[in-house]
């Protein structure tokens, strides 16, 4: 495929609002090299996807420019009014792409951001680790049990630091229930309830069209099969195709169960068996499940996660003040109930916004009380991890772990049968349909 080039930044500043004119590639070996970042250094970091999260991401890398720990020298969008928001939005030193392998060659960027829509994080982020940059990519982390392998292979052999923006395991209250939970105050924890509002359906198909001018939908779809263009597919509604989004259970289950994960000391492990049941649409493009119950079933040490996705089933918030380190509980209807041999413990949110009951944030650990890590921040324990080689809190391992907990879940909704997973080989067993679909063609030559 020919690469789309480069922009020139005062070209694409004059054509901002309207049709971009044509650009032309500054060459890489005519781009300032800053080498490697050392430990007292600034990360020099570029964007891909500039859009929802990424736009958001972007916004807030500028407080850490200005408190001299980044710079941010490149944004990418195959979208041109997103791209030049970005442009407005990170000031004159940005340079824009429309291809995010024009960032990935520049010897003068140390990392990038990427916040492209699902069925993309996983080959971004593989390209970015080959080209020796460190990632932080939106969650999930990956779309199949296929692409998990190879990102964590990726960072292994090309020794780069992930975070995943499964922030939840950042926040200052997370850190509170995790406490609280490891030093057996609700004693052993069996089984963990998440409970999540429906996905929604589309009331409003629409026929399927030429794509806008400022959109390469050709590249937008990247690794997925070509279909045309139609608005109901992006750009945020690509979150309830499963082809790209795969509903709820993999937006926010990847949020919750991140948690659960996180605070269950169960990194690193995996259920044995998969159940789940669940509503389709009935009309539209979207179809991804409506309603959604998935039981996991974990062994040695014997516990079980449920993800249980139905309008009116969340837990009734904690009446706050707003005075509270943490604020009100602006996010009520999606969380986890933990259920313990003593007691239970509720959280609500699980992202950005993670909020714990009162009963964790005032308790006092005792003398010889279990500690856990807190993190300084999402990006802040990346950054530590980009510095210092340690493993990022939300690493790919973890990651992707996570994601193929929704993976599975869907896999079990599509089949309509229990699914066996073998965790020390990463494939589901007994059942060659779904081993099938533990991968997926990728079309050339947007592929891992």
């Amino acid at each position: 495929m020919k690469r789309t080039k480069q922009l020139d930044r005062r070209e694409f500043l004059a054509a901002a609002g309207a049709a971009v004119g044509v650009p032309y590639l500054i060459r890489p070996n005519v781009l300032a090299s800053l080498g490697r970042t050392g430990a007292n250094e600034r990360i020099t970091i570029g964007f891909i996807g500039v859009g929802g999260m990424g736009g958001y991401h972007l916004s807030d890398m500028k407080g850490f420019r200005e408190a001299g720990v980044v710079n941010i020298a490149a944004v990418c969008d195959v979208d041109e009014n997103r791209l030049a928001r970005a442009v407005k939005e990170a000031g004159a030193a940005v340079q824009p792409y429309r291809d995010y392998r024009y960032i990935l060659e520049r010897k003068d960027i140390d990392a990038v951001v990427i916040s492209t829509p699902d069925h993309w994080h996983a080959v971004q982020t593989v390209h970015a680790a080959e080209c020796g940059k460190h990632v932080y990519v939106e969650k999930p982390a990956c779309c199949t049990i296929e692409e998990g392998y190879a990102m964590i292979a990726a960072a292994k052999q090309n020794k780069v630091s992930i975070q995943v923006g499964s922030q939840g395991r950042s926040q200052p209250e997370a850190y509170l229930a995790h406490r609280y939970l490891v030093n057996g105050n609700i004693g052993h924890i069996d089984k963990v309830t998440c409970f999540h509002y429906n996905s929604p359906e589309d009331g409003n198909p629409v026929p399927d069209s030429d794509p806008p001018p400022e959109l390469d939908w050709d590249f937008w779809l990247g690794p997925l099969r070509w279909r045309p263009y139609n608005k109901r597919y992006c750009h945020g509604t690509f979150r309830w195709i499963m082809e790209s989004g795969a509903g709820q259970i993999r937006d926010r289950g990847a949020h919750v169960m991140s948690c659960a994960m996180w605070w269950m000391g169960a990194d690193g492990t995996g259920p044995v068996t998969i159940e789940a049941t669940g509503t389709p649409p009935t009309k539209g493009l979207w179809d991804s499940a409506v309603t959604m119950d998935v039981t996991y079933t974990f062994k040695n040490p014997d516990w079980v996660l449920t993800w249980n996705q139905h309008t009116g089933n969340a837990v009734p918030a904690e009446e706050r003040t707003g005075k509270e380190p943490g604020g009100k509980i602006t996010r009520p209807d999606y969380g986890a109930v933990y259920h313990g041999t003593k007691g239970t413990f509720v959280h609500w949110g699980g992202d950005g916004g993670t909020w714990v009951e009162k009963k964790a944030r005032e308790w006092k650990p005792p003398a010889g009380a279990q500690d856990v890590y807190k993190s300084p921040g999402h990006k802040e324990d990346w950054f530590n991890g980009i510095k210092t080689g340690a493993k990022t809190i939300m690493n790919i391992e973890a990651s992707v772990g996570v994601a193929n907990l929704c993976i599975l879940g869907n896999l079990s909704y599509i089949l309509g049968r229990k699914l066996h997973w073998d965790q020390a080989k990463q494939e589901v067993v007994g059942d060659e349909q779904a081993r099938r679909m533990m991968s997926r063609p990728q079309r050339h030559p947007y592929h891992l």
